[in-house]
């Protein structure tokens, strides 16, 4: 795919938006935190303050390990056009998008009618409504203490469509591809009961990549451990499980030790594609189980 180089209001400039990304989830992890695991709870999932649409894959990431008090965010844009401004020395942060350009658009005499013009991977500036004053009153809601409970998970297991057979033959978390079922310690095992459902999500997440499912192709091919394509399914299944915590509304603490952290950095600088599209598949993994119709990931920058 290609990616867009121009200078945004920000001041990144010739960087590719994958890179941008990754050094954006780099940045956090050397400093300890891994930004997918990173619970919001009552800052509420990251989304748009006028358009009221969540932000989703590797923007959602992005967006809710910033650490506001809320999630809700604004473009410049947006932000004149009610009489509201950014405070002196803040800075934006990206939400990424792909552009299509248009069927017409730079045609070129002669060219043959069935050659595509592949999408482009954009971004843009948005600011947390933490970092603008002025605005008026009655546009951002008050905090709303969101409380989730171990019914919202039940919920999700329950109502997952084409949902394999869950069993607690064996005290070890795991998904069989090859029979399509997930195995799970006994309940009494977790020293939380949300601990036992996180552990279910992520299993759960790995089931979506069956045949019967979305086809997932590194979970369809079994790849062997530590290698590349085994690390891409491992971190869906991880941040798959994190986003259906969110919509669950239930909050697991996790370790966060070096060897883990220092595990993925090793991985991302390897590729800057790697997270973005581990995100992406996650949120279609997420979909499925959610039975939600899937979007088009950013598929328009919000004005």
């Amino acid at each position: 795919m290609e990616t867009n180089t121009k200078t945004p209001d920000n001041g990144i400039q010739h960087k590719d938006v994958y890179a941008i990304v990754t050094e954006r989830i780099i940045e956090q992890l050397e400093k300890g935190t891994v930004p997918w695991r990173k619970p919001w709870g009552d800052s509420g999932l990251p989304r748009n303050l006028f358009s009221k649409k969540y932000y989703r894959g590797i923007n959602l990431i992005l967006l809710a390990s910033l650490g506001y008090e809320q999630n809700l965010f604004i473009t410049f844009k947006q932000l004149k056009e009610i009489g509201g401004k950014v405070k002196k020395d803040e800075k934006g942060h990206i939400v990424v998008y792909w552009k299509y350009p248009d069927k017409d658009q730079n045609k070129v005499e002669g060219e043959e009618p069935e050659t595509k013009k592949k999408p482009i991977l954009r971004y843009y500036t948005v600011f947390n409504v933490a970092q603008c004053e002025d605005i008026p009153q009655g546009y951002v809601p008050a905090i709303a203490k969101v409380i989730g409970s171990i019914q919202s998970c039940e919920d999700i297991v329950a109502n997952m469509p084409q949902r394999p057979d869950i069993r607690h033959k064996e005290q070890k978390a795991y998904y069989n591809p090859l029979q399509d079922f997930i195995n799970m310690p006994k309940k009494n095992s977790f020293s939380t009961a949300e601990g036992y459902y996180v552990t279910l999500f992520h299993e759960m997440v790995h089931s979506t990549g069956h045949r019967s499912r979305l086809n997932r192709k590194d979970l369809i091919e079994m790849a062997e451990f530590g290698s590349e394509p085994y690390s891409h399914e491992e971190l869906v299944a991880e941040i798959g499980a994190c986003y259906l915590q969110s919509y669950a509304g239930v909050v697991e603490d996790f370790e966060q030790n070096a060897a883990y952290i220092q595990g993925w950095l090793t991985v991302l600088k390897n590729d800057k594609r790697f997270i973005y599209s581990a995100a992406s598949q996650a949120q279609t993994a997420t979909d499925f189980i959610l039975n939600m119709k899937q979007e088009i990931e950013e598929g328009a920058k919000e004005e």
